[in-house]
């Protein structure tokens, strides 16, 4: 079942035009990689599935992005609600200065969950699944920044789950991290895909080939070709993006 599908998208930075006649349907509890050079709109199109982009002045959509066959773009539509069920992860760690446990614990409260005992069962199980659990379960009163990089990441992952979201987006989440620590996130991806629609820029292809089962090669704007990760990868049909995965180009 199609979870997101994008409808001739088109996307303006005031008279810029960032994405150009988008067309594209994620399935349900899949890995989707987005790559291509900097500044081709991948991570703008990223942000347009949970409206980040709606906090940047002098920007406008056309087209349609449906979630659930709804359109997230209509009149009326809850952003609140909407952003608790597309979690987001940034590029850098963006941990809260709380301990380990309030910074998973801190959607819950947010959202106006009251219930101890389930806050306490909530923060454990999203750490466990985030593969944060083992490492952090002697220490949740301490301050978050006491974590390595790599363990900030994957706390901030676990804060994203902790509400129960159904899409996690994903902006480069291991380009500033070690690479142990990057195989420690592409191991909890690959895990995700069970529960969740996950969805990852990133500039690294071997990554992008590691964990996702469909990739987009986007440039200047405009999707340039989308499907089964493998294909893309060993039998791309344009030209453009046969360069670009052999490092030619871009």
């Amino acid at each position: 079942m199609n979870k997101i599908e994008a409808i001739d998208v088109n996307f303006f930075y005031g008279k810029f035009h960032a994405l150009k006649d988008i067309n594209m349907q994620i399935e349900e509890r899949t890995v989707v990689a987005f790559i291509g050079p900097s500044g081709c709109g991948k991570s703008t199109f990223l942000r347009l599935f949970n409206r980040m982009n709606d906090l940047i002045p002098d920007t406008h959509l056309h087209g349609q992005i449906l979630i659930d066959k709804h359109d997230i773009y209509q009149k009326g539509v809850a952003v609140d609600e909407l952003r608790k069920n597309v979690g987001m992860v940034f590029q850098r760690p963006n941990p809260f200065p709380k301990s380990i446990f309030e910074n998973v614990a801190y959607g819950l409260r947010v959202n106006g969950v009251k219930d101890e005992s389930f806050i306490r069962q909530r923060v454990e199980e999203t750490l466990k699944g985030a593969a944060l659990w083992d490492e952090v379960k002697d220490k949740l009163k301490q301050s978050a920044f006491a974590l390595s990089g790599g363990q900030q990441q994957r706390l901030c992952i676990a804060r994203a789950m902790a509400i129960s979201p159904s899409i996690l987006l994903m902006d480069e989440p291991a380009s500033a991290l070690d690479p142990i620590s990057t195989a420690k996130v592409e191991e909890l991806i690959r895990q995700l895909k069970k529960d969740y629609t996950v969805i990852i820029v990133t500039h690294n292809m071997q990554q992008a080939a590691r964990v996702s089962d469909k990739t987009a090669y986007f440039y200047l704007g405009e999707m340039i070709e989308y499907g089964d990760t493998k294909r893309i990868f060993t039998n791309p049909e344009k030209e453009s993006t046969q360069k670009y995965i052999t490092g030619r180009f871009g």
